[in-house]
């Protein structure tokens, strides 16, 4: 067996990917494995990836060849790869595109790649009920209205569909990028982002027209959504995640796009106007009276013609629209995230209804040339008092994590942190409002809920922007679409459990380019000897996926030693 003591990788036979963090080549095999393998565990020392069907097909739709794969892995192995995990991934890898959907004479086709294919999926009962007749051994026609869901069942059966059966073209509508923004500044597409939309249009051809583009937090998702409406030129309907949002899509059409005013509609709660443009938010639209009514609103989806569906914020996508989805699979699909991972599980249907992964570029790789903030990432343990303590340990589990959450010496530390880090724009944000609301008794700072309105959020928004205030204090509305460019310090005092779409999304507000070139600073406050240490170090698989590194520092008493 060969040994290479400087390469990072230890590859198992159940395709885990052992990374040692401290190998000299441990940033270059992070690099080379992270578009097809998802980080699952990241202690000190020893970090832990998987390779799974969907990270393979995912980096397959994005123009991966097998063979690089596993180039990859033998040039970082430290010993010899397993010859089963190459045969296991040259299995998966080659499933993508076995089956394909092609448009026919008034219907589709699945075609299969051979017999015994064709035969094992006839049987297969999810996906026999939308095959109807059989044109040959290996082709039959499809019900036009079947291919979201039999793309899913597809899926599910482990062989993902390529879909080739094009898209309608939607009402034609005229919009280009400025060179000069209404605002007066110069304004161009980065190289990534066009990269992103090339990769997602395929320059028109049936390969291309959906999938998801994965770009941080403050590296210009928006503009990608606004160069892909110009390269489609179409009726466009862009459904996103907060009110807040649809205004600031709004505010960039107008400034760096030839759109007039009135071709661009809000539909919202307090609007319900449709337009070339349409803006909508994923409330309004997954809004119903009960559990068992109709979604009123659904007819959003049919009154335009629509020849581009952006899914703003795609990991958001609530159950009711993915059933929508499945049902407009005629028409491009444009989903943008920061980051594919979902708390519902449901990465499988992004996949089969948005479209694959088709754009990705890390991080760190993005800091490096400038496009978004360095960031110094620390994690805060905090004591609590003998009687809490108490409390923590006699309480039930489910209680254990709200008490540690709350710990009343995290305030003692946002005040140090305020003071250490005074004259920067400072964010505090938490997932509980008694917390917060305590916090802005003691700081002074404004609070913004979801029970703030509209318009008094904008207000305060508006005053971060121009600097007439300094800091504020979000609940979990600052987890999503926050224009607040200059923020530069984020504190972070309780967050919904492990969950590392949060870490993403939180992370993301700090991280826009600041004009002097200094670091961001983010910190997470956590309640030492509690089950909140545990949810934090599921939650900073997201920050090592990137290849951030995180310091510990913990309170002793009121003085903070590393």
């Amino acid at each position: 067996m060969s040994y290479i003591v400087e390469n990072a990788l230890i590859i198992q036979s159940d395709r885990t990917v052992l990374l040692e963090v401290h190998s000299p080549r441990a940033d270059a095999a992070r690099d080379a494995i992270s578009p097809f393998a998802e980080l699952i565990k990241s202690p000190e020392h020893i970090h832990t990836y998987q390779i799974s069907p969907l990270s393979v097909w995912n980096a397959r739709a994005a123009g991966m060849p097998v063979s690089e794969m596993i180039a990859a892995l033998r040039s970082h192995a430290k010993y010899s790869m397993p010859e089963a995990v190459a045969q296991e991934i040259t299995s998966l890898g080659s499933r993508y595109g076995l089956t394909v959907i092609e448009r026919g004479d008034g219907h589709l086709l699945l075609k299969m790649a051979d017999l015994p294919l064709a035969e094992l999926l006839r049987r297969n009962q999810t996906i026999s009920k939308f095959l109807d007749t059989r044109c040959s051994d290996l082709v039959f026609q499809v019900n036009a209205a079947n291919r979201g869901v039999l793309k899913q069942a597809l899926l599910a059966a482990g062989y993902p569909a390529e879909d080739l059966a094009g898209y309608v073209e939607g009402e034609a509508l005229a919009i280009e990028l400025r060179s000069i923004s209404q605002s007066g500044s110069a304004f161009d597409l980065r190289h990534y982002q066009k990269e992103a939309v090339a990769a997602f249009y395929q320059a028109g051809r049936a390969q291309g027209g959906s999938g998801v583009i994965v770009l941080p937090c403050g590296a210009g998702k928006t503009m990608v959504g606004l160069a892909a409406m110009t390269t489609v030129q179409s009726n466009t309907l862009v459904l996103t995640s907060s009110l807040t949002s649809v205004r600031q899509w709004r505010r960039e059409l107008l400034d760096k796009t030839t759109l007039p005013e009135d071709a661009i509609a809000e539909y919202s709660g307090e609007s319900k106007q449709t337009a070339p443009v349409t803006l909508a938010t994923y409330q309004i639209l997954s809004y119903r009276s009960n559990k068992d009514g109709e979604f009123p609103h659904f007819q959003l989806f049919s009154a335009r013609s629509w020849g581009l569906i952006i899914y703003d914020e795609v990991h958001l996508l609530p159950a009711p629209i993915f059933r929508i989805t499945a049902e407009l699979q005629a028409r491009r699909r444009l989903g943008l995230t920061a980051t594919l991972i979902r708390e519902d599980g449901k990465e499988g249907d992004v996949f089969a209804l948005i479209g694959p992964k088709r754009y990705d570029v890390p991080w760190r790789e993005l800091e490096v040339q400038g496009f978004i903030a360095p960031a110094e990432c620390v994690e805060i343990r905090v004591p609590q008092a003998p009687d809490r303590q108490m409390e923590y340990a006699l309480a039930d589990k489910r209680h254990q994590f709200r008490i540690a959450a709350e710990n009343p010496r995290k305030y003692e530390v946002v005040q140090s942190l305020l003071q250490k880090e005074a004259g920067h724009r400072i964010l505090i944000i938490g997932e509980y409002l008694e917390q917060l609301k305590q916090i802005a008794q003691k700081t002074k700072l404004p609070v913004v809920t979801g029970k703030t309105p509209q318009s008094e959020r904008d207000r305060l928004y508006e005053q971060f922007r121009c600097g007439a205030i300094t800091g504020l204090i979000l609940s979990r509305v600052g987890n999503f679409a926050l224009d607040l460019p200059d923020a530069d310090v984020l504190i972070q005092v309780s967050g919904k459990y492990g969950s590392r779409q949060e870490e993403a999304q939180r992370l993301g507000r700090v991280l826009r380019p600041k004009t002097d070139g200094h670091s961001a600073h983010f910190y997470t406050l956590v309640s030492l000897r509690t089950c909140e240490e545990d949810f934090a170090r599921h939650r900073q698989l997201f920050l090592v996926e990137q290849g951030y590194n995180y310091r510990i520092e913990i309170v002793d008493d009121e003085v903070i030693s590393s």
